[in-house]
């Protein structure tokens, strides 16, 4: 069995999602989404008719699901490989775009948007946000860690790789992740051994 190619409503959803990374909400236009996407703008309307604010709410939810899925299953294997998985995967983003994509979800969450427009876009980020740490949090006390110290050692990786990954693309370079890799390793090794 073959695996579907996404519909042109995804494509649009990770393209806008991809040029969020790279460009921040307010530097991103429909027009620029549907051409980065390869879709006709009249689609992107049609599926967003709400317009860019409808299209960014749906591109930070895409990014936090396509996350929390790897998380999902790398955390079966218990959180030290959760918290590889989670490192990987945005070591992997930010070296494949030569260092010029971060997250869109803090991408999203750190612009000043217009007042009227912002509700829906920073709640869905920080509903994401709150998915990543309860995902981690949930597998440190499934394999020992007290329920306060997991709440706040997820909240401090989410935070942590968060601004790492900022940091990398400005620094192009992969160092500031190297460096809380350990660190944060050891934290999640103490908090269920210990």
């Amino acid at each position: 069995m073959t695996k579907s190619s996404p519909s042109a409503r995804e494509r649009i959803v990770a393209g806008a999602a991809d040029m969020i990374s790279r460009r921040g909400l307010n530097a991103t236009s429909i027009r620029e989404t549907a051409k980065h996407a390869r879709a006709p703008l009249g689609s992107t309307y049609h599926y967003f008719p709400e317009g860019k604010h409808q299209l960014a709410t749906e591109a930070v939810r895409f990014t936090g699901e396509w996350t929390a899925r790897s998380l999902r299953k790398e955390l079966r294997a218990g959180p030290v490989a959760g918290l590889q998985a989670f490192l990987a995967l945005w070591r992997q983003i930010v070296v494949d775009s030569d260092f010029r994509a971060g997250c869109p979800v803090l991408a999203v969450s750190i612009e000043e948007p217009a007042a009227d427009e912002t509700s829906a876009v920073l709640t869905a980020a920080a509903d994401v946000f709150t998915t990543w740490e309860s995902l981690l949090s949930d597998s440190l006390r499934e394999h020992g860690a007290e329920p306060e110290r997991a709440a706040q050692l997820a909240t401090l990786i989410v935070a942590a790789v968060e601004g790492t990954v900022a940091m990398c693309r400005a620094k192009r370079s992969t160092e500031p992740l190297d460096r809380i890799t350990e660190q944060l390793r050891a934290l999640v090794l103490d908090a269920v051994e210990g």
